[in-house]
């Protein structure tokens, strides 16, 4: 019998036991029920800040999940979005029709990435984004009268996203296992990760040159006719926090020219700002021919994501004839309500000076998080701009991971006020651009003291 839906009234003040009650009819990203027992319950967020249902004050250390860039509260994002509403919240962007928000951030979006990136798509999200990028990879070759160049070679420690293709490209196995088979044609090397390259390292070879030794011994293994793709994050985030070192990227773009194979670049973590610099190829002035990105692009205020595409791809597609065209798109690409946003917050981005605040209080947090090397079970601290990794391990000589102790760090910092992140074994900081210097050593002396206090 078919339950008659009961009508419920929004009620925005809902006490903390009653939100967490309702929370157990839903299902939550990489749900585990023991995860929401006690769950941290927002209502509203300032700054840096968040503030819960049963009164607590949480410094976020995450910025969401590495998105909230011009950090919580700005009220200039959601008067754009809803004038922008009021007028057109959507309408199709499909062939024939567009609208002046999509248009304008399309246009405001060319040459900013590199000057060879002057055509975006617009998604709903990161994983769309890539997923498109995979597509639009393997269109092109075929355009161009190649079909067989397919294959995606990523990288372990890699996350790409979650749908089908993007969890194939994703190299973490734990995102793999529950859900295989997964799409076919994708393969993984190892990661230039200096602390810990698990790949083979000749004489006077540098990790950066091991690395992208690896990329070229792999496209020779699959067939370099065959593979259309490498993809990779400029640092690498839920794998670890990865930043490679500076030769490596520059040797990627030389092999990938070589052997006829498009670099996509991962910037849905990394962009507008994240690093430290607009975006986070710039720090090796890296030509990708595909971008993918979201998150930052509206700091997570609606929901937005895409690729940019090199001219001479744009080409390609432009020369199809109709029964050949790019047959790829979303309900919500170019969102008009959502592009607005972005325009607004990409302005709020360069107005505030928050990429350069990136970089000055990225370089204050890495310098303090370095203060805790004193301790043995901090292995390594890495990062650029406001994107920071400290890798907790059992002893400083093995370097063996300790994700139980990581666990256990990340739970009493949030008991403390502090919320970061627990990538295995790596504890990840990635706050909002608009931190000041204070909050920045806040989060050293919180982390500071529960490190203190775990260690023996």
């Amino acid at each position: 019998m078919i339950r008659k839906c009961e009508t419920i009234m929004l009620d925005l003040t809902l006490d903390h036991a009653t939100v967490v009650e309702h929370d157990k009819k839903q299902l939550h990203p990489l749900h585990h029920p023991k995860q929401h027992q006690d769950p941290l319950v927002v209502e509203r967020a300032e700054g840096v800040w968040l503030y819960t249902t049963d009164g607590r004050k949480v410094l976020d250390g995450m910025a969401g999940l590495w998105n909230v860039n011009i950090g919580y509260g700005n009220q200039e994002l959601p008067e754009v979005a809803a004038e922008q509403m009021r007028k057109l919240a959507f309408t199709s962007n499909f062939v024939g029709m567009t609208t002046p928000p999509s248009a304008e951030l399309a246009y405001r979006m060319a040459g900013m990435a590199h000057p060879t990136l002057n055509t975006t798509f617009f998604t709903s999200g990161g994983s769309e984004s890539n997923d498109t990028a995979f597509k639009t990879a393997r269109y092109y070759w075929r355009r161009l009268g190649k079909p067989e160049k397919v294959k995606i070679i990523s990288r372990q420690g890699a996350y790409h996203g979650i749908t089908v293709a993007a969890t194939a490209a994703t190299g973490i196995p734990r995102y793999h296992t529950m859900f295989g088979p997964l799409t076919p044609g994708f393969s993984h090397i190892p990661a230039p990760n200096p602390y810990r390259y698990t790949g083979d390292i000749q004489p006077h070879e540098t990790v950066g040159q091991a690395a992208a030794r690896a990329l070229e011994e792999e496209i020779l293994r699959q067939g370099p006719e065959t593979v259309a793709a490498f993809i990779a994050e400029p640092i690498q985030g839920v794998g670890g926090v990865i930043v490679p070192p500076d030769d490596y990227f520059p040797l990627v773009r030389a092999i990938c020219d070589k052997y006829e194979v498009l670099l996509i670049v991962d910037e849905v973590i990394c962009g507008f700002g994240r690093t430290g610099l607009w975006f986070g190829q710039h720090h090796w002035e890296l030509r990708p021919d595909i971008m993918s990105f979201a998150k930052g692009v509206t700091s997570g205020y609606l929901q937005l994501g895409g690729i940019q595409i090199s001219d001479a791809i744009r080409e390609v597609i432009d020369a199809a004839p109709p029964e050949e065209a790019w047959m790829h798109g979303y309900t919500y690409s170019g969102h008009a309500a959502a592009c607005a946003v972005a325009l607004k917050n990409l302005e709020i981005l360069e107005r505030e000076g928050l990429v350069e605040n990136s970089r000055v209080m990225g370089e204050r947090l890495k310098g303090g998080l370095s203060k805790l090397l004193d301790f043995n079970i901090v292995g390594d601290v890495r990062g650029r701009g406001l994107l920071c990794g400290v890798e907790i391990v059992k002893d400083k000589t093995t370097r063996e991971p300790d994700l139980a102790k990581a666990l256990e760090i990340y739970n009493l910092c949030l008991a403390r006020g502090l919320r970061t992140r627990n990538v295995g074994n790596v504890l990840a900081f990635s706050p909002p651009l608009s931190i000041t210097a204070e909050e920045v050593d806040l989060i050293v002396d919180i982390l500071g003291g529960v490190i203190d206090s775990v260690s023996e």
